[in-house]
């Protein structure tokens, strides 16, 4: 029997709550809660996907096309939810990034370098090992993440 988990669906906090902290980080930074930028983080928060910016911006576009939200704010309040740790990323080198909400279980990521497929898994045996080794070494680890990077079944088969 596997150890693996792939599924990561289940968000670890309520909308409501994430709204509530995001407004109090832009009240922290002098910031003005606004409807785009509100918008912003209820679809990351809705997503099942890793987005670039420009998937992000473009969703936005097509579910609220009367509302007036340019690239530069989606940039700049992905980097201001990054740095607080609301959303993370992953770096596709000269592609950019790929974010998505933080307000799930821990988990680590298998990367298609051909078409850019993410599949999200845990392996228990994976996660002991690290704390183990972080343990022996007289380490204090305080976060990980794991990227694998390589070529899906999917790609193989072609």
């Amino acid at each position: 029997m596997s150890d693996i988990v792939t599924n990561f669906n289940d968000r670890t906090i309520v909308y409501e709550q994430l709204l509530d902290d995001f407004k109090t980080l832009l009240k922290k930074n002098n910031l003005k809660f606004t409807i785009q930028r509100e918008v912003i983080l209820e679809t990351l928060y809705n997503s099942d996907e890793h987005l670039t910016p420009e998937s992000l911006h473009h969703l936005i576009q097509n579910k609220h096309p009367d509302l007036k939200t340019g690239i530069a704010t989606v940039y700049r309040t992905l980097a201001l939810l990054e740095e607080s740790s609301m959303v993370t990323s992953l770096s596709f080198g000269a592609q950019g990034k790929k974010y998505e909400l933080g307000a799930k279980e821990h988990h680590d990521h298998l990367i298609c370098t051909e078409c850019g497929t993410i599949t999200e898994f845990v392996d228990a045996a994976i996660e002991s090992r690290q704390h183990a080794i972080t343990e022996e070494l007289g380490f204090k680890m305080s976060d990980h993440s794991m990227q694998i990077y390589g070529v899906c079944k999917n790609c193989q088969d072609k």
